[in-house]
């Protein structure tokens, strides 16, 4: 049993060494890829197998939704909330509005951050590990 010590906040702190191990990122060859590949779509496909009882039906506006009656439910606002929904301004208008007050920098249109000294990052799109051509572990 080897078992290896580290300090941690002041108290000793045991950790195995096989747990690092294991979270490492493992090469795969194309046989374990098409493996894991496979299983991840069967994993999938096995997850939700029965059909939708609501593929074949028709939506209308003004049918009910599932949670409500077919009565007619009174909508009750406070006083303030109509005014609220009527006048909101979007980002567009707010933005026009920013910069008619101040048209001289800085304001938004003018706000810029220099490009950056470092090359751009590659991450895979499947497990999210940088790579710059191919994922060492998936293949993608």
């Amino acid at each position: 049993m080897s078992a290896s010590f580290y300090q941690v906040g002041g108290s000793d702190k045991r950790e195995s060494g096989r747990v690092k191990d294991a979270n490492l990122r493992r090469v795969l060859d194309s046989a374990a890829r098409m493996r894991r590949q496979k299983k991840a779509v069967d994993g999938l496909e096995d997850d939700n197998f029965h059909d939708d009882p609501h593929a074949n039906l028709v939506m209308h506006k003004k049918a009910p939704k599932f949670e409500e009656t077919l009565e007619a439910k009174r909508k009750r606002r406070s006083k303030g909330e109509p005014f609220k929904a009527r006048f909101k301004k979007g980002f567009n208008a707010l933005l026009e509005e920013h910069q008619a007050s101040n048209p001289e920098p800085p304001n938004y249109s003018h706000a810029n951050v220099p490009p950056s000294k470092l090359p751009p990052r590659h991450f895979c799109a499947v497990c999210g590990f940088q790579s710059n051509y191919t994922c060492v572990s998936c293949g993608s």
